[in-house]
C-alpha cells in the first residue's frame, strides 16, 4: 500500500524456499475495484480473479481444489521466515550478494546490470568474450552439482543468471560456486583472478 502498488505476485518456490506450485498474489482495493466494475466476461475460468474472489470470501463459491500439501508447506516456509526474523533474513541476503559480487568482479567477470539496480536474489555475469556458455554451464552442473542460469531470449548465450535466495542463500554455496566457476574458467582459457579470496575479505569487512 506504501508503494502504491495495485497488484503483487510471487511464486512460493523464490527466496520462500517453499515448493513450487503457488503463487502468493496480493491486490489493493482500487485494482479489487477495477475487477469489480470490468464489463466483459473475462475469457478464463481460472485466470477470472472475481471468481477467485469469491472463492476465498464469505461466499466460499466453489472454483478449484486447493493445494492443500503445497499449503502447508507454505505455512512452514513462512514459520521459518519468521523464526529466522525479516531483517535479519534481507542482511542475509544482502552480504552474500556483496560478497558473490566482489568475488566475480576480483575474477575479471563483468556484472550484467549496473550497482545500483541490482538484486540481492539474482546476479547476471556477462560470458566472458570466447568462453563457450553452454558448456561451462554443463561443467558446473557435471562435476560440481551446481546449476547456473543461462539468458533468455536475446540474452541468450551472453550473460549467465546465479540465483542466491531462501535456503540457498548462504556463505558456503557464495564460496563453492566462486571456486568451480573459476576451475571450469581456467580450462576455457580464462584468465581468472580470485574469487574466493575477495568473497572472503568482502564478508570479513
Amino acid at each position: 500500500d506504501r508503494l502504491g502498488i495495485g497488484v503483487c505476485y510471487s511464486g512460493s518456490q523464490k527466496a520462500l524456499s517453499c515448493p513450487p506450485g503457488l503463487a502468493p498474489i496480493t491486490f489493493s482495493e482500487a485494482a479489487v475495484e477495477k475487477v469489480r466494475r470490468r464489463k466483459r466476461a473475462v475469457p478464463s475460468w481460472y485466470f477470472d480473479v472475481s471468481l477467485i474472489e469469491r472463492y476465498w470470501g464469505s461466499e466460499r463459491s466453489y472454483h478449484h481444489t486447493a493445494p492443500i500439501s503445497l499449503n502447508y508447506a507454505l505455512r512452514e516456509a513462512l514459520r521459518i521466515v519468521a523464526e529466522e526474523g525479516l531483517e535479519a533474513r534481507w542482511q542475509r541476503h544482502e552480504q552474500n550478494a556483496r560478497a558473490l559480487w566482489a568475488g566475480l568482479e576480483a575474477m575479471g567477470l563483468q556484472l550484467f546490470v549496473p550497482h545500483e539496480y541490482r538484486l540481492w536474489t539474482l546476479t547476471t555475469i556477462r560470458v566472458p568474450e570466447g568462453v563457450d556458455d553452454a558448456r561451462v554451464r554443463a561443467r558446473l552442473l557435471e562435476e560440481f552439482h551446481i546449476e547456473i542460469g543461462g539468458g533468455l531470449g536475446p540474452l541468450r548465450g551472453k550473460i549467465w543468471r546465479v540465483g542466491l535466495m531462501g535456503a540457498g542463500s548462504t556463505r558456503r554455496n557464495v564460496l563453492l560456486l566462486l571456486s568451480a566457476l573459476e576451475s571450469v574458467l581456467r580450462r576455457e582459457g580464462f584468465r581468472c583472478g580470485s574469487g574466493v579470496s575477495a568473497a572472503v575479505e568482502a564478508y570479513a569487512a
